[in-house]
């Protein structure tokens, strides 16, 4: 995830948001362009990201950047879990089980190897101050990793945010191929167990459209996300069957 072009708070002409109180404004007042921009301000914490992630909202701005940025965009990816699209390779390698799938047992991990700058990019929006925050989150019950392990290394995983029975997905890698594709499988596989909603994948492109996410609009997902703010989180740590 990494946008065409730098945001200054001189720019833009959102809101500029304080660090307290939480508060956001309604998503639906969204710029068009920068598709789902929202807000700028506020602060990256355990309160200000259960909030954005409960309201449809999410963190995404460079380092160089005078503000945090907060963006809603007008359509949204999701994945049914157990709708995942599995090619016939991938099933093989996952009935082979030469991979390992743990989750929440080295988050901080996962989330330091989706910050490293991906083939042909010199930066990375997961910032130290992002990485701070998520692992906030991840002790707080509410941020949950799968690991991917070869032969004990970790090759591979993801890692999201969990309310109610929604998963928003953040970030993924891969250091041999389809590991990030073999956590997804566990994650959605697991989620659809749980009676879990959606999982959310944020911005659509050809990579998981592959995998069998959709688009839906954004009064659809914020109508999904009022319903499941009534559903108690499964916090803490999570294991998988």
């Amino acid at each position: 995830r990494l946008r065409s072009r730098k945001f200054c708070a001189a720019e833009l002409s959102i809101p500029l948001l304080p660090t307290h109180p939480v508060r956001f404004p309604d998503p639906e007042t969204a710029l068009d362009e920068p598709d789902g921009l929202l807000a700028a301000g506020g602060a990256l914490n355990v309160p200000w990201l259960t909030e954005a992630y409960g309201r449809g909202i999410f963190p995404w701005f460079n380092s160089d950047e005078d503000y945090i940025l907060w963006w809603s965009p007008a359509r949204r990816a999701t994945l049914a879990p157990g709708k995942m699209k599995v090619s016939r390779s991938l099933k093989k390698k996952i009935r082979q089980a030469n991979f390992e799938v743990r989750v929440d047992c080295n988050f901080d991990a996962v989330v330091a190897a989706c910050a490293e700058p991906r083939k042909g990019q010199d930066s990375t929006w997961i910032t130290d101050a992002m990485r701070s925050a998520y692992n906030q989150m991840h002790t707080a019950g509410l941020a949950h990793s799968v690991e991917i392990y070869l032969h004990g290394d970790l090759c591979g995983g993801l890692y999201g945010v969990s309310l109610g029975r929604a998963f928003f997905g953040e970030s993924m890698f891969s250091r041999v191929a389809d590991a990030s594709k073999i956590a997804l499988h566990a994650l959605q596989t697991q989620l659809k167990r749980w009676d879990f909603i959606l999982i959310d994948c944020q911005i659509q492109n050809p990579h998981l459209a592959s995998l069998g996410v959709t688009e839906i609009n954004r009064s659809n997902f914020l109508e999904i996300l009022q319903r499941n703010s009534m559903i108690e989180t499964r916090q803490g740590r999570w294991q998988f069957d």
